[in-house]
Order: structure tokens, then C-alpha cells, then sequence
């Protein structure tokens, strides 16, 4: 694996450097809480330039390409009340052309247009526009091939580490190594919403001992608290849930910021970061309770309040055709999809040249037990 980095160079996003002494940059993450609805991603884009924010994230995804037939919903999906994962995500997509409506909105605003690509396939798509960073989700942490992808274009990213241990994230930042210089890793904890308690404040420096980059916190929690406390201690990159209305139906609503709560949490993160005091303050009360809860210890770990997300949303090496015993597997009889309950796909390039040993069907993930002579790489670098 190639060395952490020496020194935690400042990236930058259009003319916007982003780094220690850097004053924050604060995302509104629409995700899908437009409802499939490009108007609202539109009021929201107004929302967010309005409140503040640097910038806006979409999230670019084609539900056949992300989810295979054995996709299930998440615990928080269906307290949510989803009953099925691919009716949902085929009912929150947005077309390439009405994210070109946002990314026009956000740049009329002077704020940024960010994007969050889920399937490789979908990254030349994602190019036609002129997004200013790439962000990867969380489950994508082990998704060498999209990763790749998005190095490749040239443009910042900006990476998410929820329900993953340090030993993953080193790996995957491995990858990308050589867009150091244009690369934020975020602290994040894959729970939605995420309880105060299980915030885990601290892997931000967990992060930063390992890798010496720009960090930053993905907050999944219903509250303004981490911004502040954390931007006086050089995390940088901010991302937060931002919605119409925090009690409506859909699956990300709930762990989100309504407009006035968001204009709140950018102006409280700004305002610590600015404050001579905040460091010495902070400091102080993160050894006290409940501050000292919602740092935790100095580490990166997936916590038990993970563990759900984490299988349903990796994504694995699924079969495109039915595949019968006895095969040599091929690379156009692969792709990659959720859940992570298979091969994970890190490990596709492995998987090629194995023969089958038992009957596999088309678009589910496929195991070890299925394989002959398969052994994971790890995906060494």
C-alpha cells in the first residue's frame, strides 16, 4: 500500500481552498430528499445558496445498475415506511438532464455543485456536466473500480467512510493516492438518523493520525452539534442532510436539517471556527460530559448501529447472465451492485477466471462457495 501522506496539504474546489486555518466548507446534501422531483431540488439549491452553504450534492444513480434482485432496504429504510428498495430508488431518481438544472441553479448562486456517483458505468454520464468534485458514499469505501473511476476524471473528491474500520479506509485511499492533492476523507457514521452517543466525533483524528489529509465529518444526525464543535478543531468539510420538511415520507428526511435549522448549522459552524476562543472552550468541555459522549475514543471502527447499512449497502460482484456450472467466468459476465452480502468489489478482477461450481442465476451476488480456485486479493495495491 502506498505511504500515508506527509503532510496535509490544502485541496481546493473551484477557487475555493479548503484546509487547516481554511474556514469550513459546508455541503447541503439534497441526496433524495427532492422526492424525484427536480422543482424541489431546485427550491432546495435556493435553500441551501440562501443558508450559506459552499455547496450542493446531488446523488447520481440508475436503479437497475445499483441494486440486484437480492437488494433488500435498510432497518431505517423501512421505519421510514418503504416496503420495497427498488421501487424506491426508482421513484427518488432524477435524469441527467434535470441535474444539469441544478448544477446551472447552484452556479447562478455562486455555490458549488457536487455529486455523489454510484455505479462506474454512470461516471462518462456524470462528465457531460460540469460538476466541481466527485463525492464517493460511504459503502463505496471498498469499491475499487468506482474509485478509480473518479480519479480518473481529474476532479477534486471527496470521500465518505461510514461503517468502515481504519484498516479499510487506509486501503482505499491507497487507491487514489496520486489525487492526494485534491482529496477530503469524511468521518462518518452510517445511522439514520445517528444518535448523539454514537457520533464518533474523534475518527476525524483517527483519520488525520493515519492518513495526514484534510478531513471532514458526513453528520447523519438530527442536530446542528457537530459543525460546531468540531470546525474549531481543523475539520474542514462539512456535509449535512438538508430537506423541506424533516417529517416527511422518504428514507433521508428524518435525519436532515429543514431550511432554517440548516441556515442555523452554518452560521454556528462558521461562527466557532471564527471565535478566538472556541479551540480553548472545545478543548475543555470535550472531556466533560456529554461531549466527551459524542467524541468518543480516538478511532475509526464500524459501530454496532452500522452493521445493518453496511451489508445492505456495499456493493458486491454480481452475475449479468445466468451463469451454469462448470464456467470460466468472464468480465462481461460481471458488474457490481448491492448489497454487499457477496464477493465485495474490491475483488471483481479476482473473480474473472474462476470456474463455477454450481449454477449461478443472473443479477445476484455472487459467494465464495460458488467458485472454484477463488481466492480474494484483498486488492492490494
Amino acid at each position: 500500500m502506498n505511504e500515508p501522506f506527509k503532510k496535509a496539504l490544502p485541496m481546493r474546489i473551484g477557487n475555493r481552498e479548503i484546509g487547516i486555518n481554511h474556514r469550513p466548507y459546508i455541503i447541503a446534501e439534497i441526496g433524495v430528499n427532492h422526492d424525484g422531483d427536480v422543482q424541489r431540488a431546485l427550491s432546495l439549491t435556493d435553500a441551501a445558496a440562501d443558508a450559506g452553504a459552499d455547496a450542493v450534492k446531488l446523488q447520481f444513480f440508475e436503479t437497475d445498475r445499483l441494486m440486484s434482485k437480492a437488494a433488500k432496504l435498510a432497518v431505517y429504510q423501512k421505519n421510514a415506511g418503504e416496503t420495497d428498495p427498488i421501487e424506491m430508488l426508482r421513484r427518488l431518481e432524477l435524469t441527467i438532464d434535470e441535474m444539469a438544472m441544478v448544477v446551472e441553479r447552484a452556479h447562478s448562486k455562486g455555490i458549488h455543485a457536487i455529486v455523489t456517483v454510484f455505479s462506474t458505468e454512470l461516471v462518462p454520464i456524470a462528465e457531460t456536466l460540469p460538476w466541481d468534485a466527485y463525492k464517493t458514499a460511504s459503502p463505496d469505501i471498498v469499491n475499487k473500480p468506482l474509485l478509480e473511476a473518479l480519479m480518473h476524471t481529474g476532479k477534486p473528491m471527496i470521500v465518505s467512510t461510514g461503517a468502515s474500520d481504519l484498516d479499510e479506509v487506509k486501503r482505499g485511499v491507497g487507491w487514489i493516492h496520486s489525487a492526494k492533492d485534491r482529496l477530503a476523507v469524511l468521518q462518518c457514521v452510517s445511522c439514520y438518523p445517528t444518535p448523539l452517543e454514537d457520533s464518533a466525533l474523534a475518527g476525524c483524528e483517527a483519520i488525520r493520525e493515519a492518513l495526514d489529509c484534510v478531513v471532514g465529518y458526513s453528520d447523519h444526525t438530527a442536530t446542528h452539534h457537530p459543525g460546531p464543535l468540531l470546525a474549531p478543531l481543523n475539520v474542514s468539510v462539512f456535509e449535512k442532510h438538508l430537506t423541506y420538511d424533516n417529517t416527511a415520507a422518504g428514507p433521508d428526511h428524518a435525519a436532515s436539517l429543514n431550511p432554517d435549522q440548516f441556515k442555523d448549522y452554518v452560521h454556528k459552524t462558521q461562527k466557532s471556527f471564527f471565535d478566538d476562543d472556541s479551540v480553548e472552550v472545545l478543548e475543555e468541555i470535550r472531556h466533560k460530559e456529554p461531549f466527551l459522549t459524542y467524541f468518543g475514543p480516538t478511532e475509526k471502527r464500524v459501530l454496532d448501529c452500522e452493521q445493518d447499512v453496511r451489508a445492505v449497502s456495499r456493493q458486491s460482484v454480481v452475475s449479468t447472465c445466468d451463469i451454469p456450472t462448470g464456467t470460466t467466468i468472464t468480465r462481461d459476465m460481471l458488474t457490481i451492485k448491492r448489497p454487499g452480502t457477496g464477493i465485495l468489489a474490491c475483488d471483481l478482477e479476482s473473480v474473472i477466471g474462476c470456474t463455477t461450481t454450481q449454477d449461478i442465476e443472473a443479477d445476484v451476488p455472487i459467494n465464495t462457495h460458488d467458485l472454484s480456485q477463488f481466492q480474494a486479493s484483498m486488492a492490494r495495491v
